[in-house]
């Protein structure tokens, strides 16, 4: 079975794709495009309740993400494991991160901005570095990683990229028309949403999303930072 998909999402932790690109993957979805997750941390951390056990919360937010990305039509979530706050920029990590974008071969990949300033997850921050090195140059290069030769991987090359979270937003996506399957895909996300201790998770969702749509047309967006990848 041919494992290939069109779009490939890397975050840290469960729930950060809903936050940072659902709309776009629920329209994504709806135009047959397959969507494959790649969540890298077990987000056992993710709590301020003292009577859960970072084993119980695993298992209670892998099973939110899958429940998200059902509602989203996300093909396949992958689970890496690492540690919550953990993440490190290592070769391991990032051949790992290489192994799968030359396993799925994706046309785009969508991750956290790891330049973003200041108040930024650590996490957020060092899996787009990994995803921003594992792009260009070593899934495009077949002398990086050689073993890989060796399993069928051959080099990929993705056409370009999509970071969430950027500073400096150059291209938007209109979430208008998705906006309601965004909220759904967020509410499965139960453990999360009570902590942020907020009544209407739509009405706060709206705010933060008109909001990032200033600067395009929009009245919903999903803002990110776009580049294309050299050949």
């Amino acid at each position: 079975m041919d494992p290939s998909c069109d779009i490939m999402l890397i975050v840290a932790h469960p729930d950060d794709a809903e936050f940072g690109a659902a709309g776009s993957i629920a329209a994504w979805t709806t135009e047959g495009k397959s969507v494959v997750y790649v969540v890298c941390t077990s987000g056992d951390k993710g709590t301020s309740d003292r009577n859960i056990s970072p084993e119980e919360l695993v298992e209670i937010r892998q099973q939110e993400q899958r429940d998200a990305a059902g509602v989203l039509g996300v093909t396949e979530v992958v689970f890496l494991g690492m540690k919550d706050q953990g993440l490190e920029e290592t070769p391991e990590f990032r051949k790992e991160v290489v192994r799968l974008i030359r396993t799925y071969r994706p046309d785009r990949v969508i991750s956290s901005d790891p330049y973003r300033r200041y108040v930024w997850h650590r996490d957020h921050r060092i899996v787009g570095q990994v995803v921003m090195d594992a792009l260009f140059p070593y899934a495009r290069d077949h002398m990086a990683y050689p073993d890989l030769l060796d399993k069928g991987l051959e080099p990929h090359k993705v056409k370009e990229a999509l970071f969430f979270g950027a500073d400096e937003p150059n291209h938007w996506i209109d979430i208008s028309a998705t906006f309601a399957k965004k909220v759904e895909a967020l509410a499965c996300h139960a453990s999360q949403v009570r902590e942020f201790k907020v009544d209407n998770l739509e009405s706060w969702l709206r705010k933060r999303y008109r909001r990032l749509a200033d600067g395009s047309d929009y009245e919903l967006a999903e803002a990110f930072h776009r580049i294309t990848l050299p050949d």
